[in-house]
């Protein structure tokens, strides 16, 4: 085996190791409304957004391309180097995300990911290397304006869609009106599912791509490979199965107490916006549309709580993605760039495995499982961690923290 496959080999596999994170991590997205309001419980609600999430993933290759197309400047660099931008980039978004999900942070998975490449082109190439802004495409239109945007306009809709729901539903037995909209939360969680693996499956899709076309292995006008979409959708599928419990925690009570109808308005925004989103091949950040969502349902229903100091962590956490995604990156790349070679790669993959398991061990100082993710919510220094419970056995107690 040649030294460029074997970095082509550990890219893809990097790659697909950020999906998985992203799959976990983001379970959220999907999920926490209706596992906070009973609707499905824990295990089956991340086991049904896994399946959603593989379907998903083969409904559209549009955001692939832009991922692919819209950040680096292909013609300022191309083979070895390039691998190892992208390679460095991956390492920063799995470390980002790593670290927000142990703090129960829903950060954006697809902001660490561009963060992270951002970093690492700026580090080899400079400014220049990265695409800013080329009429609609580049960084500013594909990614800024989108964040910005999008919890704004997501937090709107679905504030009015929360009180009209409470308007139309004025009077009613309440037993009655949240088992009905128990039954509608499956629906709408499934569709957000679905639109997920539309949405974020295509940006791992896009970044392997860009390493195929480093490599040599693809041109950029050819289609995305059937084996880049099957491996990836599988691997966001496998990472979403196994929980992300402690993000669940955070969205599903730690920002208002979500009730049937608003789990119901939230999850309708959010599959609405992220599928048009999908569509016309503009990279959107779920965690942020969703969190949006589940905002405005608070301010949308009649004596309902928001904890904005919780929602002030969330927005800090989003802020700093960007950039410190791509402070990793950047370092990353130079200790690559610095130790030189296949060597260099190694070393920093190296890295990466030993940072993962030390987060994955310090998580288990406080567990976050399907067991307790929705105990009361007592907002503390660590908001992920509920309050201490009986230990207890059955089927749920398998998953991420």
């Amino acid at each position: 085996m040649s030294a460029e496959l074997l970095v082509l080999l550990i890219v893809v596999c990097t790659a697909l190791a950020f999906d998985f994170t992203n799959g976990f991590h983001d379970t959220a997205n999907a999920m926490a409304t209706s596992i906070a309001t009973g609707a499905l419980r824990p295990r089956t609600a991340v086991l049904l957004s896994g399946a959603l999430n593989l379907i998903g993933a083969f409904l559209s290759v549009a955001v692939a391309a832009t991922v692919a197309e819209g950040i680096v400047d292909l013609s300022e660099v191309s083979g070895r180097a390039l691998l190892d931008i992208v390679f460095a980039g991956l390492v920063g978004g799995i470390l980002w995300n790593l670290f927000t999900w142990l703090l129960g942070l829903p950060s954006s998975s697809s902001h660490a990911l561009f963060g992270g490449l951002i970093g690492s082109t700026i580090a080899a190439l400079g400014l220049h290397g990265v695409i800013w802004a080329h009429g609609s495409k580049g960084v500013i239109a594909k990614i800024i304006i989108p964040a910005l945007l999008s919890p704004i306009v997501a937090a709107l809709v679905a504030s009015i869609a929360s009180w009209v729901v409470y308007r139309i539903t004025k009077g009613s037995n309440e037993k009655t009106v949240s088992g009905g909209f128990r039954w509608g939360q499956i629906g709408t969680a499934s569709l957000v599912s679905l639109a997920h693996g539309t949405n974020d499956a295509q940006k791992t899709m896009g970044i392997i791509f860009l390493a195929l076309i480093a490599h040599g292995s693809a041109k950029a006008s050819d289609p995305l490979p059937l084996w880049v979409i099957v491996s990836c959708a599988i691997a966001m599928a496998a990472g979403t199965c196994l929980g992300g419990w402690r993000i669940i925690r955070t969205l599903g009570k730690g920002l208002v107490d979500i009730a049937p109808p608003q789990g119901f308005a939230a999850e309708s925004t959010s599959a609405a916006i992220i599928l048009t989103s999908a569509h016309f091949g503009l990279p959107l950040s779920t965690t942020q549309v969703v969190t949006g969502s589940i905002l405005g349902s608070g301010i949308g229903r009649p004596g309902a709580e928001v904890r904005w100091g919780v929602l002030g962590r969330m927005v800090t956490a989003w802020v700093l993605t960007l950039p410190l995604a791509g402070v990793v990156g950047a370092i990353c790349w130079g200790l690559l760039h610095g130790i030189g070679g296949t060597a260099g790669v190694l070393v920093v993959f190296a890295l990466l495995i030993a940072m993962a398991a030390f987060i994955w061990f310090r998580s288990k100082r406080a567990v976050v499982n399907s067991q307790n993710v929705t105990d009361d919510w007592e907002d503390t220094a660590a908001p992920a961690t509920p309050p201490a419970t009986p230990a207890r056995r059955n089927d749920d107690t398998v998953g991420i923290g």
